[in-house]
């Protein structure tokens, strides 16, 4: 829920008519997405072990990280959590719907669309960019040992600054992978608010691009996957 109010929240602030954040970019969108994933990751890291993405979870489950037994439930609440978000920005930003004329602007407030419509292109890049979330949320705490040159071992307590390595990755990843479909990079956070935005009142809204949908779900789980199944096959180094 938080992660989707303060993602969607910056992407309605910048997007909306008479916001106060309006036309200020794509680095305000990345930035505020990154954020709020620190945010969130910090909130419930250490109820739920801060996975707000089925592509994680079930990454995770792949690489004998997480017990295939709780997958669902997870899903299920991510799912929920990004719905309610997505509810919650509709009402945070009430009196800029009816006066944006742009139903495409509104539905990106929700849920991503491609630049260049190419199903094979569209899926390869969520593939690719999940990928990378995953192999970095894997491969992050067997790094966290770091030998300077003195020889001396240096410890950085990932267990301390958990949801800050996340946070600028998914920034990242936004910043150089996210141009040619936004990077959903997380089914929960694009399916949820695309049923919201399919479900609300939202006046002049267009339809909610079920088309698109199934490849910002099915592209971060494969991707996802992908690095849970190279990192094993790397030893888990």
């Amino acid at each position: 829920m938080l992660l989707v109010l303060l993602g969607d929240g910056v992407v309605a602030n910048v997007l909306l008519e008479k916001s106060k954040g309006q036309n200020s970019g794509w680095i305000v969108i990345t930035a505020g997405w990154a954020f709020a994933v620190f945010v969130a990751v910090g909130v419930v890291g250490r109820i739920s072990g801060g996975h707000l993405n089925p592509a994680v979870t079930i990454a995770l489950a792949t690489a004998g990280a997480f017990p295939w037994s709780s997958v669902l439930a997870y899903i299920v609440a991510q799912m929920a959590g990004a719905f309610v978000g997505a509810a919650l920005v509709w009402i945070m930003y009430y009196p800029h719907w009816a006066g944006t004329p742009s139903g495409e602007l509104k539905r990106a407030i929700f849920c991503t669309a491609p630049a260049i419509r190419n199903t094979p292109a569209n899926f390869t890049a969520e593939v690719i960019g999940t990928f990378v979330l995953l192999f970095g949320v894997l491969a992050f705490p067997k790094n966290a040992f770091v030998t300077p040159p003195s020889g001396s071992v240096m410890i950085v307590d990932l267990g301390a600054l958990g949801a800050l390595p996340v946070a600028l990755l998914v920034w990242v990843i936004g910043l150089s992978l996210g141009g040619p479909t936004g990077c959903a990079i997380n089914p929960a956070r694009d399916l949820g608010p695309r049923l919201a935005h399919a479900l609300l009142p939202i006046p002049g809204k267009t339809d909610s691009d079920w088309g698109y949908a199934w490849i910002p779900v099915i592209g971060p789980i494969v991707g996802g996957v992908l690095a849970a199944v190279l990192y094993m096959a790397l030893g888990k180094y």
